[in-house]
């Protein structure tokens, strides 16, 4: 069984890492909408990539807007990018192979419901 709270938290990375990428300039707020999560979701995770040095915070010096900044992706979180990556598309292909599983046995099971009537 795949636990629901790992699986979303793989999800959010990889979304936020990918959004990050796209646009590194981009704020806690504009992130949250982009992920559909909410602004403190979006704060905790970014602040847990930082920590572990995944992400790189720069603020912007000349900016009018002291809480600029600017998310860079370290080397060390393109290898954790690469293995999240990997480890979500290898969950997501079970799924797909269980669900297929799953619709086979239903179409089965109708197709005996259509011969008997």
């Amino acid at each position: 069984m795949v636990d629901k709270n790992v699986t979303m938290n793989s999800f959010l990375e990889i979304n936020l890492i990918r959004e990050l990428e796209k646009q590194p300039q981009l704020s806690q707020r504009q992130l949250s909408k982009r992920c559909h999560v909410s602004l403190g979701s979006i704060h905790y995770c970014l602040s847990a990539l930082i920590e572990k040095g995944f992400i790189k915070a720069i603020n912007f010096k000349n900016s009018k807007n002291k809480l600029a900044y600017s998310y860079i992706l370290t080397p060390t979180g393109i290898a954790h990018k690469k293995k999240i990556t990997m480890e979500f598309l290898k969950r997501k292909q079970l799924e797909f192979e269980l669900i297929k599983t799953e619709i086979d046995e239903l179409e089965g099971e109708l197709n005996q419901m259509n011969q008997k009537t």
